[in-house]
């Protein structure tokens, strides 16, 4: 049983005929409301709430283009469809430069009139959508830069909170592009420390041959080609905090040398005898199971466990899905922003193929998507056709059987198809080559939504 509610439809008219023709063709799909004036819709509006208007241009009483006015700014998100006669088209287009949705011409057409009723309820709820993710982006708020509603996020956030002010060490974890950075910075940023240095240091991208440089430091003639003497990353973190990203390439003697400093809080540059004293807060991450590299030897536990005492474990996208929507509208507004262009929207179609997807590069695999779409898309609304060249939601076809397969690439093709031609089933079937019926028929059988 649907127990999905229906939209809710005011049709404004003075001819009888006209209202009582919108009334059996809307009926069965939509809860629709008659007035025969101007002010007995005002008197409607102002008691129900109501998606979509089908307003006539010419009433009796009040001027239709008023009405609009007044409806637009009663309720912003309430679509006004005009509808007129032909002499009346440079009116209509008047009226869509004052927020109405498109209009129709008298006498309508079913299909086209069902069409553009679906693509203006399409529409609103779209804007309803965004209002909503915003809201919601306000309502738990952006952890220093990290976005996130999950109860797992928000169980991370509280953490960050109650140990902000320890000095104890914090390992994070998690997969690649979960946003590890993100966290050892909020960690940073809510402590005391946070107006002396966050030092990064990047234990995979730095040589074995110069980490102990890169970490302590070296005087003048350490070494052949030490020219000068450089202060290590270490040293430049006094009284700040020191992030090691990729802990686990640390080679183990090296490990033995940062053990060492964590516990005695002093280390001595590179070819010098002088004692430097650390005050640095260390924050560790990793994407390995650490465990499983101390089995092998490749991982100290002594350092594990000097690391170890706040963990911190991200959960990668597909196991917060909830979390999808809300980060593909934060990255599309930050690239409006950025770029100074109208900020665009995901299709339901698309946002509900992007959330099943288990992007397996996380939040930064999302964040570059959107960057991506975002650039070529000329749309406003991002949709399934736009997601095409992508590797995005395809199910694997190996395994299956030739019928499943053959289904699933005539799903994905008759689903484009409806999105590029905003589920108009009599546009789609042409495109097709095939019947309505046999479309309609097919949809049933592959389970496709109607929108």
């Amino acid at each position: 049983m649907n127990t999905r509610k229906k939209a809710t439809i005011l049709v404004v008219d003075d001819e009888k005929g006209v209202r009582q023709s919108f009334d059996l063709v809307l009926k069965d799909s939509y809860q629709v409301l008659l007035s025969g004036s101007g002010s007995e819709a005002r008197g409607v509006l102002s008691k129900r709430k109501v998606d979509i208007v089908l307003l006539d241009i010419m009433l009796p009483d009040i001027n239709g283009m008023d009405l609009l006015q007044s409806i637009k700014e009663t309720d912003p998100n309430t679509e006004v469809i005009m509808v007129t006669a032909v002499k009346e088209i440079q009116t209509a287009v008047k009226a869509i430069k004052m927020g109405a949705y498109e209009y129709i011409i008298k006498p309508f057409m079913v299909d086209d009139v069902l069409t553009i009723i679906s693509r203006a309820l399409e529409k609103k709820k779209l804007v309803e959508q965004v209002a909503y993710l915003k809201d919601e982006l306000d309502r738990y708020g952006k952890f220093e830069r990290i976005v996130g509603s999950d109860k797992k996020m928000l169980e991370i956030f509280e953490l960050i909170r109650s140990i902000c002010d320890s000095d104890g060490a914090v390992l994070i974890q998690g997969e690649s592009g979960t946003g590890k950075e993100l966290v050892a910075r909020a960690v940073h940023n809510q402590s005391s420390r946070k107006s002396c240095p966050f030092i990064v240091i990047n234990c995979a991208a730095i040589p074995r041959t110069l980490m102990e440089s890169e970490l302590f430091g070296h005087i003048k003639g350490a070494f052949t080609g030490a020219t000068n003497t450089i202060i290590g990353k270490l040293e430049l973190a006094d009284r700040g905090t020191a992030f090691l990203d990729d802990i686990d390439c640390l080679e183990v003697n090296m490990q033995a040398k940062l053990l060492r400093v964590i516990q005695e809080k002093e280390f001595e540059r590179l070819g010098s005898n002088k004692v430097i004293k650390s005050d640095v807060r260390f924050l560790a991450a990793s994407n390995k199971n650490l465990p499983d590299l101390i089995e092998k030897g490749l991982f100290r536990e002594d350092l594990f466990y000097r690391l170890n005492v706040f963990p911190i474990f991200i959960p990668p996208l597909r196991e917060r899905r909830g979390d999808i929507p809300v980060l593909l509208a934060h990255f599309l507004e930050q690239h409006a922003k950025r770029s100074g262009k109208p900020r665009r929207s995901f299709s339901q179609e698309a946002l509900n193929i992007l959330t099943e997807y288990d992007w397996p590069g996380n939040v930064r695999e999302l964040q570059n998507l959107v960057e991506r779409l975002a650039t070529i898309t000329k749309e406003p609304v991002i949709g399934l056709r736009n997601l095409n060249t992508l590797s995005i939601g395809r199910k694997p076809i190996k395994d299956m059987t030739l019928k499943d397969a053959v289904n699933a690439f005539e799903r994905q093709y008759i689903t484009d198809v409806l999105d590029s031609v905003g589920y108009s089933r009599k546009k789609a079937s042409e495109l097709l080559g095939v019947h309505r019926n046999t479309l309609l028929s097919r949809m049933t059988e592959l389970e496709i939504k109607a929108e």
